[in-house]
């Protein structure tokens, strides 16, 4: 390893937080790790962590090093992102980050279609549902729900999200139909739930035009999203989901849409996000590849929701 390595390998350890952290992403023996900080020390001539069995500190002049290594990242970053512009064809590493469904549904599909184009291009691709720090774990590509809170990123808009409400005929013959708030709000409900976070209310218009919402009674909480949709299909409760995880359920006549009538807010828009507007012509070609497969004013996914242009507020 070289120094210029060394450099960046210090901030990653301050930005990962400690030595093993950093062993356990790139699969080393942590002495490894220290080995490298202490041959970085010794070529500098100065301390640059206080070290203790607990925990680790910047030094000032460890603290000038990581603003040094930031400065250096950037610089080799840009640096490659310039050159990759001149090739004829696309071509290096894209790492791509998205939300699992969304990534499982229509990134792979996307992968597959970019990589038959060009070939010369291999592709890294994570689903998790967490946010990512895409300057610092290194992302060309993220797609997520919402703008990123990261004013430093350059958003594209990819697809809108709109929201239903679903029940089985099981659950609709067991409880009778559902045309009021106070129906809604009283039956048992299966709800999206992490660690913090619980998505159990939902906002809406009513006749005035006036913002309200509603909050369902969670009888299950569940942290995957296709779950929240199989649970619907089970029978036992009911679902506000988004057209996105639906698939042919209604098509299938397993689900139903209900209190179509109330004009719903939507659940947010999807975005590819990236970290410079003058992005390698591979980050532009991947989101034109994904844009072709969802579509442009319409998404794909709510074509298989019949009627759905007319339903929830879009009369």
């Amino acid at each position: 390893m070289d120094f210029p390595s060394r450099l960046l390998l210090l901030l990653e350890v301050v930005e990962l937080g400690s030595f093993t952290n950093v062993a356990e992403q790139r699969n080393v023996d942590r002495s490894v790790i220290s080995k490298h900080i202490s041959r970085l020390e010794d070529e500098l001539g100065v301390r640059l962590l206080n070290r203790t069995t607990r925990s680790l500190s910047l030094t000032a002049a460890g603290n000038e090093m990581v603003n040094q290594a930031k400065s250096l990242r950037d610089l080799l970053s840009n640096t490659h992102r310039l050159a990759q512009n001149y090739h004829a064809e696309p071509r290096g590493v894209l790492r791509i980050t998205s939300t699992t469904l969304f990534g499982r549904q229509y990134v792979q599909q996307a992968v597959h279609t970019f990589q038959q184009q060009y070939p010369e291009v291999d592709i890294e691709l994570r689903l998790e549902d967490r946010v990512v720090d895409m300057v610092r774990e290194g992302f060309d590509i993220g797609f997520r729900i919402g703008k990123p809170k990261d004013s430093s990123l350059i958003t594209r808009k990819v697809a809108r999200s709109r929201l239903l409400i679903v029940a089985s005929p099981d659950f609709i013959e067991k409880y009778g139909d559902i045309n009021t708030i106070e129906q809604l709000e009283s039956l048992p409900a299966t709800v999206y739930s992490a660690p913090g976070l619980v998505i159990d209310k939902f906002g809406y218009l009513n006749k005035n035009n006036e913002s309200r919402s509603f909050q369902l009674k969670v009888a299950y909480r569940v942290n995957d999203v296709e779950m929240i949709t199989q649970s619907a299909v089970a029978g036992n409760t009911l679902a506000v989901v988004t057209a996105q995880m639906i698939e042919n359920e209604i098509l299938d006549g397993k689900l139903i849409p209900i209190m179509t009538q109330l004009n719903l807010d939507d659940f947010g828009t999807f975005y590819a996000v990236y970290p410079h507007r003058d992005a390698p012509i591979k980050t532009k070609l991947f989101i034109d590849t994904l844009k072709a497969i969802i579509g442009d004013d319409v998404p794909v996914w709510e074509k298989h929701i019949p009627g759905f242009a007319n339903m929830y507020g879009r009369t």
